[in-house]
């Protein structure tokens, strides 16, 4: 059954025409497939398609299923390298322009990570109401339907789902084919350790350390870092992330940590300018999920009276952006934070927040849209340019959660510990499998954990640096503007070490002694536009492509004559090394829309126009050069 709500969307964003073309059918699996050529169709669905991607978009669900089981996959990038990485959401609301921008946040936060896995997400669409079983059920069919997609996408924990729904997706894939898995997988599980939080809290102490050499910078002219002690922070957001950042600011600092002067959730928010019980907190949140309301309850209203108990609880949580603190950090699922007016009802408008000297975005606020874009621009030139606070973008900072996911594949599961394909899909054969290494598995997620930790510190000290660079040599330049720059750049760096046989297509070959009809009969089935034309040894003499065939028929010509009457012989071609750039180079010079790839005299594969436009992002490569 598909989810009514994405069954609306699809009806009428795609007329029926393209329901039946696009319609891929395994037993009752569906499946609708759109590549970056789909430019009219995805703008339908409220994707825009543009240098970076998106490479693949699917929408797809279980039509046998009592439930609505179904949702949307977006792969934006493989650039730095496959398979794509990136959580999937389960909400109520998901749509296809939603994942798309989760997609692109995680290519631009994959790069900035030095990650070697390209960006994408995937979203459940989730009914409004449900029960535990129910929602077991979903995750496992949603599951089912992501193994189409195991060697170009791998799902970690998002918005609504959790490492015990990645042990879910393990059980049904494999263990190779999720991350943040439970540690009884050898998993790194991101929410129990709190790794986008690690990332934040690293971030943090590296702008600390370098903030001052913003001083010659108008806007920060009058700055002053205040001493450890009186390092006041504000956290929106006290969940997965939000919560860990306050835990780990005091594992890092135990004697002289941050003051956490304010939290908010989705209950209200708590303040006191001497600081918060954060661990008394935190407990609660492991408890409860959400926390104000409960103190405020429990401590405030019932607890014990004291004269120096000035907390302040409100139940409107956006109010805490009002509040004064040395550092903002927005660690809830509410991308638009801040925006100069109310019209995109942002949590709070510049006007009336309170004064920070930094914002440190532990919650995901990037969108490809444009006008999402303008937005964050024009919000920036108020909040860094004129007031003077410094903003750390949310890919350079949050992607300690990645990072942690990766290593689960930097350092895979090794061969005699993957759990055997006929338990795949039994959780309690895989269970049993796990029990019986039990001891292995926690061994391998030690080692994981290690090897992320000291990844995290590494890169994301280095992306503070490289913002705080950036901004000191282009004092008219922002913060968004900088912190994209150092993605792309990152991405049209591994884009150019990209070579032919890293894209190149099967070449259909033929031989020299057939007929025209069988050249058109290979062209017809082929995915490319020429066919080569070899001799009795395999030694490439010519090529015949679709005009070939077009302007014989036009010329009356039988087709059965020879191929000698029409191939070229005359033939462009190239290497095998031949990097993606000079493959663009030589079919432009040429113009030529595709070309053999050869190799000791051999054809081993072909290039064309459409496989670099779907393949690689040449066009970035072209402007970057």
């Amino acid at each position: 059954m598909i989810p009514l709500k994405m069954k609306d969307l699809l009806e009428k964003a795609l007329p029926d025409s393209v329901w039946h073309n696009r319609l891929i059918k395994d037993g009752p699996l569906r499946f609708m497939e759109f590549g970056p050529l789909d430019v009219d169709r995805l703008q339908r669905l409220g994707i825009r398609v543009d240098r970076l991607g998106p490479r693949l978009v699917v929408c797809m669900w279980d039509e046998d299923s009592p439930l609505p089981i179904g949702g949307f996959l977006v792969v934006d990038n493989l650039a730095m390298g496959q398979p794509a990485m990136g959580g999937t959401r389960m909400l109520p609301d998901i749509t296809p322009d939603i994942i798309h921008n989760l997609a692109r946040g995680m290519t631009l936060k994959n790069a900035a990570a030095d990650l070697p896995f390209g960006g994408g997400k995937s979203g459940i669409v989730r009914p409004e109401q449900i029960s535990s079983s129910e929602r077991r059920a979903i995750v496992t069919g949603f599951g089912r339907l992501l193994r189409r997609y195991t060697k170009i996408y791998i799902p970690g924990p998002d918005v609504g789902t959790n490492d015990a729904d990645m042990k879910i997706f393990a059980i049904e894939n494999g263990l190779n084919n999720v991350v943040s898995k439970p540690a009884d997988m050898g998993g790194n599980r991101i929410d129990e350790l709190g790794g986008a939080a690690n990332g934040v809290v690293v971030a943090f102490k590296t702008l600390v350390e370098h903030l001052p050499r913003l001083g010659n910078l108008p806007q920060f002219r009058n700055l002053t870092i205040p001493k450890p002690e009186d390092r006041s922070i504000l956290i929106q957001g006290f969940g997965a992330v939000g919560a860990h950042v306050a835990r780990i600011f005091h594992d890092y600092d135990p004697d002289i940590p941050p003051v956490i002067k304010g939290i908010s959730d989705a209950t209200g928010f708590l303040l006191h300018p001497d600081g918060l019980p954060w661990q008394q907190l935190f407990d609660l949140w492991k408890q409860f999920g959400e926390v104000t309301q409960h103190y405020f309850h429990d401590t405030l209203l019932h607890g014990p009276k004291t004269e120096a108990d000035n907390t302040i609880y409100s139940n409107c949580a956006d109010n805490l952006l009002m509040e004064s603190a040395f550092c903002l950090i927005p660690a809830s699922p509410i991308s638009n934070y801040l925006d100069v007016g109310p019209s995109t009802r942002p949590s709070m408008t510049v006007n009336r927040m309170g004064q920070w000297q930094m914002i440190v975005e532990g919650a995901n606020t990037y969108s490809p849209n444009p006008a999402k874009k303008a937005a964050r621009r024009r919000m920036e030139r108020h909040v860094y340019r004129d007031k003077g606070v410094l903003i750390a973008t949310d890919y350079l900072v949050n992607s300690g959660g990645v990072i942690y996911a990766a290593h689960e594949r930097m350092i895979p599961t090794p061969e005699e510990l993957l759990v055997p394909r006929a338990m795949l899909g039994d959780p309690g054969q895989v269970d049993a499998w796990l029990e019986k290494n039990r001891d292995v598995f926690a061994d391998l997620a030690e080692i994981r954990r290690k090897a992320a930790v000291e990844k995290l510190e590494t890169v994301i000290q280095r992306n503070m640096e490289e913002l705080i660079d950036g901004l000191c040599k282009d004092a008219d330049s922002l913060p968004c503007e900088i912190a994209e720059t150092i993605s792309i750049h990152r991405i049209a760096s591994m884009e150019k070490t990209k070579t032919a046989k890293d894209v190149m297509e099967e070449a259909p070959t033929i031989g020299v002694d057939r007929q025209i009809t069988d050249a058109a009969d290979l062209l017809v089935k082929a995915p490319v536009s020429i066919v080569n034309v070899v001799s009795k040894k395999g030694k490439l003499i010519g090529i015949v492509t679709n005009w070939d065939i077009t302007n014989a028929m036009a010329s009356q010509l039988p087709m059965d004559a020879p191929l000698t009457r029409i191939m070229t012989a005359d033939v462009i071609f190239t290497g095998p090394d031949t990097p993606i750039l000079d493959c663009v180079r030589i079919l432009e010079n040429h113009e030529i829309s595709a070309m053999p790839i050869v190799e000791n005299d051999q054809v081993v594969g072909v290039i064309s126009g459409d496989i670099l436009a779907k393949r690689t992002l040449f066009r970035l490569l072209q402007t970057m050069d």
